[in-house]
């Protein structure tokens, strides 16, 4: 089966940690798309929303890179099990996992829903609890 929706979130995602470019992420998303995770209070709407959600996560992290170990896509959705490792902006080390889900409709996102536990994120965030090592002072910021 095609993992071709899968490869185009996880390639954007890439561009956004990597690069800052948050505008190849919003393109995947529809203009009544509905962004968000299990740590925010609000659901983002439409491709401005998709903006906000994408450029506060790049916000929150100095650096950040993730990988995946699973990315499954059954006709319009896709989950995606996956694990990030970075630095938060105060120079903490975090390293948190969680699974995506993406509903697309046609070939834009129309739901984006993360799930992970906000309360380690949290603290990794302020004191750099984080078991593994940050990501190398070589990627781009």
């Amino acid at each position: 089966m095609s993992m071709e929706r899968a490869q185009r979130f996880v390639e954007a995602l890439s561009r956004l940690e990597e690069e800052g470019d948050v505008e190849a992420m919003v393109a995947l998303f529809s203009d009544d798309a509905q962004v968000s995770n299990v740590a925010s209070q609000r659901v983002f709407s439409g491709k401005e929303g998709a903006r906000k959600f994408w450029s506060e996560y790049k916000g929150t992290l100095r650096r950040v890179k993730s990988s995946f170990r699973n990315m499954i896509e059954a006709g319009d959705k896709v989950a995606l099990e996956w694990e990030s490792q970075g630095t938060a902006q105060n120079g903490a080390a975090v390293s948190y996992e969680g699974v995506s889900i993406l509903e697309w409709d046609g070939e834009l996102v129309r739901r984006f829903y993360a799930y992970f536990d906000p309360h380690l994120l949290g603290l990794e965030l302020a004191h750099g609890t984080a078991r593994r090592s940050e990501v190398p002072a070589t990627t781009p910021a």
